[in-house]
């Protein structure tokens, strides 16, 4: 009886010390929706980027995201946010899907211009820049790697051919002939006899 009585004891402290932990979560990550005026912003591509996600300006929380829907006309998305009443952004304010990290989640980026002009409530924040998903980064550095990697191989050949005192030759069409002295100089015996 006195072991269920510590058993029972035991777990309440660790649910009471796991509720701390979650209100202290939830207090620190400032998930609060910010309500304001609402402004939005046309994206070829929003890469993740979803209702309830954080638009910052220089890594501040500023405003949240509303909803992302698709224009008919033009087929690109359409962010609606809602910012900060005591935040008024130029009317050259740029907008940037940004990511937290490289597994981390996406966030609303704003960089205000020197407009003196500011966008009203329901306006529309002209200048945006949609980043590339990671598949595309990754397929664009392979990619150069690959072009990078060809291009030294054909420097090394052209020197190798230098040093041996031989013209560097053009790789010839695949089924072309080969070119005369292409196999070890033999024309060049031929011509100098």
């Amino acid at each position: 009886m006195r072991r269920n009585t510590i058993e029972t004891i035991l777990g309440a402290v660790v649910l009471v010390v796991a509720a701390l932990f979650l209100v202290f979560a939830y207090t620190s990550a400032d998930l609060r929706r910010v309500e304001g005026y609402e402004v939005t912003a046309n994206f070829s591509t929003t890469g993740g980027l979803q209702a309830g996600s954080d638009v910052r300006i220089s890594g501040v929380k500023v405003g949240t995201v509303v909803e992302q829907t698709l224009d008919s006309k033009s087929f690109l998305a359409v962010v609606r946010m809602s910012i900060d009443p005591s935040i008024r952004l130029p009317k050259d304010t740029v907008a940037v899907v940004a990511s937290e990290s490289l597994l981390g989640g996406k966030f609303m980026s704003l960089e205000p211009g020197g407009d003196p002009e500011t966008i009203a409530d329901g306006g529309r924040i002209e200048f945006t820049q949609s980043t590339p998903g990671l598949e595309q980064l990754l397929g664009q550095v392979i990619f150069s790697l690959q072009s990078a990697g060809g291009g030294q191989q054909g420097q090394q050949q052209g020197q190798q051919q230098g040093q041996q005192g031989q013209a560097p030759l053009a790789p010839a069409p695949a089924g072309a002939p080969a070119a005369p002295g292409a196999a070890g100089g033999s024309t060049g015996g031929l011509l100098s006899q």
